[in-house]
């Protein structure tokens, strides 16, 4: 994941593709856990904070304009 830094540097556009990387990255740890595939299940908690700051980076976008 990419910190915060180089996250406000991206542009709205940017994020949103990374959004959706994030949210499949989310489903398939997702489907790993449920047929008990996932060992580190610390993933889901760190991909869903990384979706929650990609979030917050374009809402502060959206909101400066």
């Amino acid at each position: 994941m990419a910190n915060v830094e180089e996250l406000r540097a991206k542009s709205h556009a940017e994020l949103q593709e990374t959004l959706v990387e994030m949210a499949k990255e989310q489903f398939g740890l997702r489907m790993q856990k449920s047929i008990g595939q996932l060992t580190q299940t610390h993933l889901l908690k760190q991909v869903s904070r990384d979706i929650a700051r990609v979030k917050t980076l374009m809402n502060e976008k959206t909101s400066a304009e």
